[in-house]
């Protein structure tokens, strides 16, 4: 399976690193099968690190492989337990004990909705049926060092 990360610097090597900020999935290291999803993100690393250019560090995975051999969490969908996962790791409430997670990206455009959950203003089964509305990509996120020996870096190019 081909995947994808954005960043503004080449990334042979990936490293599980702490975040500055919770993550839908907590701590690890974050790649897409979306390539436009990619790109995106690393646009927004740039602007962010006031970078000159973005980079889309291309891999490769076989994800079955490390379904059958590794500990992972898997949503194929927005799901109560993919809702309470994201709510608890962008709490900070959670510690990942899985070696990969894949699932929907609760992105920008989502993000008021899990403000109101949060809130309390909507139930569990209200935010999934708005999230199902909304065009979810997907993250696959390597979240420990062994799941990372499953990691191929393949290429990159500058956006």
């Amino acid at each position: 399976m081909q995947l994808f990360h954005g960043s503004d610097m080449v990334i042979p090597t990936p490293k599980i690193l702490t975040p500055n900020r919770a993550l839908d999935f907590g701590e690890g290291f974050y790649t897409t099968l979306n390539e436009a999803q990619a790109r995106d993100f690393a646009r927004k690393v740039m602007a962010r690190n006031g970078s000159e250019c973005g980079i889309v560090n291309v891999y490769e995975a076989d994800v079955e492989v490390m379904r059958s051999e590794l500990r992972c969490l898997w949503f194929d969908a927005p799901s109560e337990e993919w809702l309470d996962f994201v709510s608890d790791n962008r709490s900070g409430r959670v510690s990942c004990e899985y070696d990969f997670v894949y699932g929907p990206v609760a992105n920008d455009d989502v993000f008021r909705t899990f403000i109101a959950y949060s809130a309390g203003i909507l139930s569990r089964a209200e935010t999934i049926e708005r999230l199902k509305i909304k065009k979810l990509y997907n993250q696959l996120t390597f979240s420990s060092e062994r799941s990372l020996g499953y990691l191929l870096f393949k290429s990159n190019y500058v956006i």
